[in-house]
């Protein structure tokens, strides 16, 4: 059971790398984990280190990731997603999702102790099974908005 009374204030971050000239995002699959029953898609993304700027957090985590390379300063923000239940079940979270369409380097699969591959993939949706916020965020993506949205909160009432 979550401790409510305490603010919990974890951020996330992912980075949506859009290669418009062959129309791909480079996306991941992640193997079963506990908060995963069954691999799953998504782009590539983690946790933000306490005290680390989002954008530099995005940064390190796709490079972490895929071996891809940006400029925080090339990052734009598109979305964000506040998540009820977070992967740890340690309540919820942020994430906040990023996109780029220049980088450098080669996408490869640089934690294959986590991921099954990393490859480039149709950019209008991921292959399924796909993390359904990762899905909810490149569809904001590809609308242009909302620039926020929920994922897994009930509906309130007033």
């Amino acid at each position: 059971m979550t401790n409510t009374s305490v603010m919990n204030s974890r951020n996330a971050v992912c980075v949506i790398v859009h290669d418009k000239d062959n129309d791909t995002i480079a996306a991941v699959l992640y193997g079963a984990r506990n908060w995963s029953p069954q691999p799953s898609w998504t782009v590539p993304g983690g946790k933000a280190e306490p005290g680390e700027a989002l954008d530099e957090a995005a940064a390190r985590e796709l490079k972490e990731e895929t071996g891809l390379l940006v400029d925080p300063a090339d990052l734009v923000l598109v979305h964000v997603i506040h998540v009820a239940q977070g992967w740890d079940q340690a309540g919820h979270f942020v994430l906040f999702v990023f996109a780029a369409d220049r980088w450098t380097g080669e996408l490869t699969n640089t934690e294959p102790d986590k991921h099954l591959a990393a490859q480039w993939v149709t950019a209008n949706r991921l292959p399924e099974p796909a993390f359904p916020t990762a899905t909810q965020a490149l569809a904001a993506y590809w609308d242009g908005g909302p620039a926020f949205s929920r994922f897994g909160w009930s509906a309130t009432t007033e």
